[in-house]
């Protein structure tokens, strides 16, 4: 019996040895697989796609610059707003605009407006302002997003659109929309944005709650050395023979009239002489496109 249980134990033994190989191979062989998937799926293209990656980084730096949010956050690629839903618009959207981006062959404009899917309550729709008068009145413009077909779609989406009068589109925004992608050529890079006031006792569109306008606010920041600096706007919403000069105004301005602080986040100490002034002398309009604006936009 006690050589019956030796050669039992040499079994059990052997058996066990062979287990433990077969575990040991099945582990390693699981640890190459994952390794394999891991290196393949982290940089899947070496060569492609730097524009998303650059797209991520430029995001990740905005996320410095965004105002102060009183409605829903919402982000798209390539620029982000907070919707108001009791006007159904943006109270703000922001981005950054690039002079390598304004170097792009422009895209087709889309002229397709959607309803913005990402608004939980629902944004206004194209046929919310058939009849109303009003144009869909850009705040992040078309003519910025051209670097891009994903980014001019945006573009066009219900949420980043505001009721303006035509004269008003086609003449002192459109002038102003214009002249800071001059200035993005100028400064390499700006941070934008754009937004509605209004009223105290605001009006609305004829067939439903989209708010109209008092007046439209547009503000920059140049970020990049060695002159970081920064401007507002403040236009009256109204067909307008003023210069664009006369229109500028102090971030602070525009912040006690929103209520909306912009740039809290970036650097408050620094940020707070650069909102406090006016320096016209840095934000140079173009005097040509001002006659073009008043003999000709502003008629259309």
């Amino acid at each position: 019996m006690a050589k019956l249980r030796r050669n039992h134990h040499q079994q059990s033994g052997s058996g066990f040895h062979i287990f433990r190989l077969i575990i040991i191979v099945v582990f390693l062989g699981m640890t190459l697989f994952g390794a394999f998937f891991y290196f393949k799926n982290a940089n899947p293209n070496p060569h492609g796609n730097a524009d998303a990656t650059l797209n991520r980084s430029s995001q990740t730096n905005e996320e410095n610059f965004l105002p102060d949010i009183n409605g829903e956050m919402i982000r798209h690629k390539y620029f982000t707003l907070s919707y108001m839903e009791p006007f159904e618009q943006a109270e703000w959207v922001c981005y950054r605009l690039t002079k390598a981006q304004l170097q792009q062959p422009n895209v087709p404009r889309t002229d397709w407006f959607e309803k913005d899917p990402l608004v939980t309550t629902g944004s206004a729709s194209h046929a919310d302002y058939k009849g109303s008068g009003f144009t869909r009145g850009h705040l992040v413009p078309a003519g910025d997003m051209a670097f891009d077909k994903e980014a001019m779609y945006e573009s066009f989406y219900m949420s980043n659109m505001s009721p303006q009068l035509k004269n008003f589109n086609n003449g002192v925004w459109r002038e102003l929309e214009e002249q800071v992608r001059d200035w993005v050529y100028q400064n390499k890079e700006l941070i934008i944005i754009s937004g509605p006031v209004f009223s105290s006792k605001p009006k609305y569109l004829r067939k439903n709650k989209i708010g109209i306008p008092d007046s439209f606010y547009k503000v920059l920041l140049d970020v990049t050395n060695p002159e970081i600096k920064g401007i507002a706007f403040l236009i009256p919403h109204q067909v307008s023979d003023q210069p664009l000069e006369s229109f500028m105004v102090t971030i602070d301005s525009v912040e006690m009239t929103t209520g909306i602080d912009f740039f809290a986040k970036y650097n408050p100490d620094h940020i707070e002489s650069i909102e406090a002034v006016v320096d016209k002398s840095r934000w140079p309009v173009s005097a040509a496109r001002y006659r073009l604006r008043i003999t000709e936009w502003n008629k259309q």
